[in-house]
């Protein structure tokens, strides 16, 4: 992140920096996710739930609240930090949830368990943006879904997932608790070793009709706005596995000699640094643009938190590879942490839509605006 931070905000990252590096260290990562189900401890999620993690997207009314008043900001600054660390735990899909629920006013004692870090929630609102639709029905007073959901982060750990699904009104959104007769998640491989994915299938699952988040057939503007969360905090976490990346080769090249020289001082080596640092100073600045127009809840706020998106997740895995190559051999091993952050970035270039997908959505703003005009 590229904005002047104030001096809470500054603790608040200080804090939250600290507390990762001592608790999910890079040496531990692969050991936890080998012997760790979950990929964390439940006392490392709860303890990050008291420094603030979960509560930034919620209003004070509610139990929430942010450091500087501008929760989305706020939880950028911790999401870099995340991808700083390639640290492990529901950043994303627990802030989504909580501020879905913060503003449709619906579940409250659930909220307060997410505020907690008690609880787990998983979103499943992709709507077919990578996944496959779900059916929503009412039959008499219970509402009935059907369908398919996936990638969805957490969904293994989730005490609730919050889906989004048609109906013939319009989007209709449903808080399922995780327990529910007919709801299966397979877990899904990927490169992430810190965070876990799943399919959700959703088998003529029976909810009651208070189980509703809003009202029904009328959430397709709570939704929108959920992606656009979701795409500013992995586009915010992208950026900061990025500058591990970058920090850490060009640590590398200014001590790793040869014929006498320090790697940094070749000519060719230079200009592919200078290719870099423009991807990740633009990756920066795109991101804090969105960022702030998401949180303003901008009329341009759904284009720049795609054009992010578009724009990181095409260069983000393109500097990683360059990371891994300028390291030479050893950038291909386990044993450096290097790969952790090259696994996170092109993870997240694949969630939410690939690049691809939002260039085409932008050209759908475009022609938008060029009829209006």
């Amino acid at each position: 992140m590229l904005l002047d931070l104030i001096p809470d905000q500054e603790f608040f990252r200080d804090t939250t920096a600290k507390f990762l590096e001592d608790q999910v260290p890079a040496r531990l990562l692969q050991q936890m996710a080998a012997t760790i189900p979950d990929g964390w401890e439940a006392s490392y999620w709860r303890r990050g739930a008291e420094l603030g993690w979960t509560s930034l997207l919620v209003g004070e009314e509610a139990g929430g609240g942010s450091v500087s008043g501008q929760g989305l900001v706020d939880l950028c600054i911790i999401a870099h930090e995340f991808g700083r660390h390639a640290a492990p735990g529901p950043l994303l899909p627990a802030n989504v949830v909580a501020a879905a629920l913060s503003d449709s006013g619906t579940h409250p004692e659930v909220l307060a368990e997410l505020l907690a870090g008690t609880a787990i929630a998983a979103w499943c609102g992709s709507l077919g943006g990578g996944g496959e639709a779900v059916d929503i029905r009412a039959d008499g007073a219970d509402l009935v879904l059907t369908g398919v959901s996936r990638p969805v982060e957490t969904a293994g750990q989730a005490s609730y997932l919050l889906v989004a699904g048609s109906t013939e009104g319009g989007v209709t959104q449903v808080l399922v608790p995780a327990g529910a007769p007919g709801l299966t998640v397979a877990p899904l491989r990927t490169a992430d070793y810190s965070r876990h994915y799943a399919a959700v299938t959703l088998a003529d699952v029976r909810v009651p009709a208070g189980a509703l988040v809003g009202v029904a057939g009328q959430a397709a503007p709570d939704v929108e706005r959920q992606r656009q969360l979701a795409l500013v905090i992995a586009c915010a976490e992208t950026v900061g596995a990025m500058q591990a990346g970058f920090d850490m080769t060009l640590a590398w090249a200014f001590n790793r000699y040869s014929f006498g020289r320090p790697l940094a001082s070749y000519q060719a080596l230079k200009h592919r640094f200078a290719d870099m640092k423009t991807w990740l100073e633009a990756s920066h600045a795109i991101t804090d643009a969105a960022a702030a127009a998401v949180a303003q809840r901008s009329g341009q706020a759904g284009e720049l938190a795609r054009a992010a998106k578009a724009y990181v997740g095409q260069y983000g895995p393109e500097l990683m590879q360059d990371c891994v190559q300028l390291h030479g051999g050893i950038g291909l091993t386990r044993e450096h942490d290097l790969h952790l952050y090259l696994r996170r970035v092109i993870t997240n270039a694949m969630l939410y839509g690939t690049p691809a997908d939002h260039r085409l959505r932008i050209a759908d703003f475009v022609e938008q605006r060029e009829e209006l005009s």
